[in-house]
């Protein structure tokens, strides 16, 4: 009854999050307990060469979403969603969404999957001494900037997939710090877009000739707790299509999956950090103090309140693993042997275990996308043997999990020669539904114990839901970091797996191996 009261009432938080496979929604009570959730599964094309999504596939996702999740109430309390107490909308980061003055997407979407940005990274490195990734905003402007390409002298705004759905439910032009963070360098002492390196981009000769002014088209940075503006009856009825929903909720910042991925796990404080694993993977270290110079291979974004965060971010983790287990079930299918999908992969899974510490001499490339980290501007996923190796199921499997974690383990190695600490590493994400593999693994890869939270499969959608309701509830002086602390992760239970030797000696023996062989996925990309 409390909790059918609440929902009536509008004393909840719900949060959307706009993955890469599945739009999520989870709907938490005032304590931020989840109690009720929908998904949408979408898929990004390869369109003339850009990972993209249709705005028809953004609307139509969300609708089905919240339809989901309003349905999953009906059936679970018998109640009508016609009302919350606020929400929040995230979604993957960077890419490039630009509008003219009507609101005309001037382009397609194009995702943090492209690696179509080689040059105008490399440049905007160079000129503000930070390092700029191919998959950031800024990246992706200027190489349009660098192409000559018709649209740029007609941009009037320039955001991201959650900054655009913000704007068409509120019509605030607005973004969350850490979303902000990936679209332009942060100053973490301001909050807000680094003063001297938007100086630096508007001297350049090749964007002096457009009218616009990077300072005007880029959102208006806001963090964790700020208001963000309303939900208004056109936006309404964009999330519901059945009218049911009320217009004049209240949205905090919207926000990007590395952000509410750190607010999920607890993990927005100096020396902890999480690692989120799905089709890709990326870890967040908040550090204590700044890196001593830019490396390529490290992202420097902010956690939602605004704090440097050390990211190491890889395009590609379980999608190959992915394909192999469909082999597996397509091989079951053909032997007319039925078997769940949770159960196929906690077989392969569990399976991988048996296998060699240094998975018996066996490499595979995952590559699906392009790879920033190891220059890769395409991908082929490759799996490639010795006549003399240890070629069997358990290897195999050993191997493609190993795989999914390979780019990530080159950069979190900088970090540890950076000698960054870490007091708390939490793990989410799909690789680590099957008891102990993933995590064991993660902790082999990083050398370092690996905790999950009973809550983390409810991922990011549910993080935005807690900033929606720290928003909502939080109390004057109350930092994020206190209400998560006191009111969030109180009395949550932690599953914790220390690394153990040999698997981390396997594991860096693989790692060398998989260091070594990157010129033969270069040549696959050159050659096939």
């Amino acid at each position: 009854m409390d909790i059918k009261n609440a929902i009536k009432n509008g004393n909840t938080t719900l949060g959307i999050e706009f993955g890469s496979t599945r739009i999520k929604a989870v709907l938490n009570d005032s304590d931020n307990n989840p109690i009720a959730s929908g998904s949408h599964d979408w898929e990004n094309r390869l369109e003339n060469g850009i990972w993209t999504y249709s705005l028809d596939d953004i609307w139509s996702g969300l609708q089905d979403c919240y339809s989901d999740l309003t349905q999953n109430v009906q059936e679970k309390y018998g109640e009508d969603l016609t009302t919350v107490g606020a929400i929040g909308f995230s979604a993957m980061m960077h890419g490039y969404m630009p509008f003219d003055k009507d609101g005309n997407l001037l382009t397609p979407f194009r995702t943090w999957r492209n690696s179509i940005t080689a040059k105008a990274a490399s440049q905007l490195t160079e000129l503000f001494n930070f390092n700029i990734p191919e998959r950031w905003s800024i990246a992706h402007l200027y190489q349009a900037v660098l192409n000559g390409e018709e649209h740029v002298k007609d941009i009037t705004y320039l955001t991201t997939l959650a900054g655009y759905v913000h704007y068409k439910l509120t019509g605030e032009f607005v973004l969350g710090v850490g979303e902000a963070s990936g679209m332009f360098p942060i100053d973490s002492k301001t909050k807000n877009y680094n003063a001297a390196m938007l100086e630096k981009f508007s001297a350049l000769e090749d964007v002096k000739k457009y009218q616009w002014s990077i300072s005007e088209i880029l959102p208006k940075v806001l963090v964790a707790g700020d208001k963000a503006g309303i939900l208004t009856a056109e936006g309404a009825k964009l999330i519901d299509k059945s009218g049911k929903l009320q217009a004049g909720i209240p949205l905090c910042p919207p926000e990007g999956d590395a952000g509410t991925g750190m607010v999920a796990t607890n993990s927005i404080t100096k020396r902890t950090g999480n690692v989120s694993a799905g089709t890709s993977v990326f870890a967040m270290i908040v550090l204590e103090e700044a890196l001593k110079k830019a490396y390529p291979e490290i992202d420097i974004v902010t956690t939602p309140s605004g704090d440097d965060v050390a990211m190491v971010h890889v395009n590609n983790c379980t999608s190959d693993l992915n394909a192999w287990v469909n082999i597996f079930r397509e091989f079951a299918e053909a032997a007319g042997v039925e078997i769940s999908t949770p159960k196929l992969y906690d077989l392969l899974y569990f399976k991988a275990l048996e296998g060699d510490a240094d998975c018996g001499g066996l490499l595979s490339y995952n590559y699906f996308s392009g790879e920033n980290i190891t220059h890769m501007n395409e991908g082929r996923p490759l799996f490639v043997r010795t006549p003399d190796s240890k070629f069997n199921l358990a290897n195999m499997m050993r191997t493609h999990l190993y795989s999914a974690l390979g780019t990530l383990k080159l950069g979190m190695d900088i970090l540890a020669e950076e000698n960054v600490k870490l007091d708390k590493m939490f793990g989410h994400g799909g690789l680590f539904k099957t008891k102990d593999v993933g995590q064991k693994f993660m902790a082999a890869a990083l050398n370092t114990p690996v905790s999950l939270m009973e809550t983390a499969g409810e991922g990011g959608a549910w993080g935005i839901a807690i900033l929606a309701s720290y928003m909502l509830y939080k109390q004057d002086g109350e930092t994020l970091t206190d209400f998560l602390n006191n009111r969030v992760f109180k009395n949550g239970s932690v599953y914790t797996l220390e690394p153990d030797k040999s698997d981390t000696d396997g594991f860096n023996e693989f790692a060398k191996r998989y260091k070594n062989g990157l010129p033969i996925e270069k040549a696959a990309v050159e050659n096939i």
